[in-house]
């Protein structure tokens, strides 16, 4: 590409965004997106004495279809690639419509990214969150029509994070990507790992760029990997001053995760505990209870005690009491739905650490979501 060319694709790239967002590139951009051109006519190598990267403010977006793995091993590759294509399709116009940049698909999930401005230093993260908002909108109307459309149900999760990023070329002759990398990135995984059905997770990093725009839960602390002390998230609720609020229909209180580990349980009759204790393994874990598949049905809102050991964790839990809350037969054994009643001293944060690590891929034992 030659000199005039490369000026030529600079000015036709400033009135486009000038006629888009009604404002032109400031000078740090412009000189940014000249060395971008200048690399790419080069074939790739930066100039002589310049860098093809940046280091700055921005606000990244995770979204993960949920149920999609059971989907994709349920229904034949016509529907199951129609569905997605809809729905990233969906999700990728919505973040182009916030002047967000679609940084990679992964499978069944999205990554996005608001580049941040110096003479608007909080509007990246305002656009990402509404942009998040705007998608479990469009999601709940996804969901509407699949149900009209006989087709399987699909739900999201949604991670947000806000900091310094670099951003650049990275890749060799035969490929190579404008991306952006750092420990605000990885973040963002993490806390959308973190995130149920229908709900959008922001840090507080995030958060201080939009507290006076966006309704709020109360901060959580959550354990993430790669940092030994615990985070603060909070779930994003809507936008009120333009009248959106995310349509989160799940019940549940906390994540779950798939696991496959041993337990014991003992029935209780009164305040007596059974002498005897029968075997089961525990197939899912959250917050607040499990899924136990057992060789014989329990009665439902029977009362238990609980032993078992934490994958990965390494501490034996004892002392732990359920109750019964649902039953249901599979194949020749059964799945009961245990609620926890009484956690004994710092069981509690124990299990929400197992829970929040597996979601990660902390440990080894947790299956897909």
């Amino acid at each position: 590409m030659s000199l005039s060319l490369e000026r030529d694709a600079l000015r036709a790239i400033q009135n486009i965004v000038r006629r888009e967002k009604g404002t032109p590139l400031e000078r740090e951009s412009v000189k940014e997106l000249e060395r971008l051109l200048a690399t790419v006519a080069g074939g790739g190598a930066a100039p002589a004495g310049e860098r093809n990267y940046s280091q700055h403010d921005a606000t990244i977006v995770f979204a993960d279809l949920r149920g999609f793995s059971a989907i994709a091993s349920t229904y034949p590759a016509e529907v199951v690639l129609r569905i997605l294509d809809r729905c990233l399709g969906v999700m990728a116009d919505i973040i182009v419509r916030h002047f967000g940049t679609v940084d990679k698909f992964m499978g069944d999930a999205i990554m996005a990214v608001f580049h941040g401005h110096a003479g608007e230093p909080r509007d990246h993260a305002r656009r990402a969150l509404l942009c998040a908002v705007e998608m479990q909108l469009a999601m709940y109307e996804l969901r509407r029509q699949h149900r009209d459309e006989g087709m399987p149900e699909l739900y999201m999760g949604v991670g947000i994070n806000s900091g310094s990023v670099m951003a650049g070329l990275v890749g060799s002759d035969a490929y190579r990507a404008y991306t952006v990398i750092g420990e605000e990135v990885n973040l963002a995984s993490r806390i959308e790992a973190l995130s149920l059905r229908g709900q959008v997770l922001m840090s507080e990093a995030s958060y201080a760029h939009v507290a006076d725009f966006v309704q709020a839960g109360e901060a959580m602390e959550v354990y993430v990997k790669g940092r030994a002390e615990r985070m603060r998230v909070r779930e994003v609720l809507g936008v009120p001053s333009l009248g959106k609020a995310v349509p989160r229909q799940d019940a549940r209180k906390s994540p779950r995760v798939p696991v496959a580990f041993e337990l014991e349980y003992w029935a209780l009759e009164g305040k007596i505990v059974a002498p005897d204790a029968a075997r089961g393994v525990v197939r899912d874990l959250g917050y607040q209870g499990m899924l136990i598949d057992i060789s014989a049905a329990l009665p439902l809102y029977s009362e238990l005690k609980l032993a078992f050991e934490l994958p990965g964790v390494g501490v034996r839990v004892r002392d732990v009491y359920a109750r019964v809350v649902s039953v249901r037969p599979r194949e020749s054994r059964w799945l009961a739905g245990l609620e926890f009643t009484s956690l004994a001293g710092g069981v509690e944060e124990e299990i929400r650490l197992c829970v929040q690590m597996l979601l990660q891929g902390d440990y080894a034992g947790a299956a897909s979501r």
